[in-house]
């Protein structure tokens, strides 16, 4: 299939159902999108008790459209979940990608790597979700930037047959895992893959600490298959340390989410707006939850 067919009609399917809400000045009316909860976040010690029912429960609950799980759960009780609480899987989580990074020195560790890839894109199939979320590799000083950069692309190219056979994109994510740093590198290295079913996993609050995430909504345009939602204070990480900035309420920081929904509007993109974001202290998970969907409506009406 065609790249520009596939993602057009990718556009289609994902706006297909989902909630309209209120156009931006400007934007094309009808913005449709779907409000998405990234399932490792539910992690307060109460949360922590609960079921995999349980958590689904408490954010349909909460207005939640859909849940993006980790991979390797297990699959009866995700789906059980997912079609008790009329919640969608719109994503998967490699649960392996920081432990057994594809850029590792070992072959043995990058094969695990690989491995745990193919078993989310597999999980994902099952899920009805139509991406999974990877982080391709790691830089540091014990693995080089082109190290990273040719083992990470040579393990994913692996990946790619699965990925087309089932119809589930592999969506790479930018980290703090130094690797992939401009918006034009990270466009090219989806690019060299020549597959539609290799795109990008955008997390908003990553980018605020080195850019403007609105920059690099404009040049990952249509590969862009899935949005986290998180926010990102320059004051508190100048204050208390780089990672200290992500402890800031969403609509906070400097996220500056009007200009990343004129952004998200200027590139036509009709999909998940997934949260991952920082729990204010002393708030049950209830109330933490209905928080962050109150103000995910917000963001999502500017």
């Amino acid at each position: 299939m065609h790249r520009r067919t596939f993602l057009h009609s990718s556009a289609l399917l994902a706006a297909a159902g989902a909630v309209s809400l209120r156009a931006a000045d400007g934007a094309a009316p009808g913005r449709k999108l779907k409000k998405g909860f990234m399932y490792s976040t539910l992690n307060s010690p109460t949360a922590k008790n609960l079921s995999v029912d349980g958590k689904f429960k408490l954010l349909r609950a909460a207005g939640f459209h859909g849940v993006e799980v980790m991979s390797a759960m297990n699959q009866t009780e995700v789906l059980a979940a997912r079609d008790a609480h009329g919640l969608e899987i719109p994503s998967v989580v490699i649960s392996t990608h920081w432990a057994k990074p594809l850029s590792h020195p070992s072959i043995s560790e990058r094969q695990i790597g690989l491995d745990g890839l193919l078993h989310g894109l597999r999980d994902a199939k099952a899920y009805g979700a139509k991406s999974v979320l990877l982080v391709p590799g790691v830089v540091n000083k014990d693995i080089s930037y082109p190290d990273a950069y040719a083992r990470s692309v040579a393990e994913i190219r692996k990946a790619v047959p699965l990925a087309e056979e089932l119809g589930v994109a592999i969506a790479i994510e930018n980290v703090w895992n130094s690797f992939l740093l401009s918006p034009l590198e990270a466009a090219a290295y989806v690019d060299q893959f020549k597959s539609p079913f290799v795109r990008w996993h955008f997390d908003v609050g990553n980018i605020v600490n080195t850019g403007w995430p609105q920059h690099w909504i404009d040049v990952l345009g249509s590969r862009i298959a899935a949005v986290h939602v998180k926010e990102f204070s320059r004051k508190l990480a100048g204050e208390k340390g780089a990672r200290a900035g992500f402890q800031s309420d969403l609509m906070t920081g400097d996220s500056d989410w009007p200009a990343v929904m004129a952004a998200l509007d200027r590139q036509k993109y009709a999909g998940w707006m997934i949260t991952e974001q920082y729990r204010s202290p002393n708030l049950t998970d209830e109330q933490y939850l209905a928080e962050i969907s109150g103000k995910l409506d917000r963001i999502l009406a500017l």
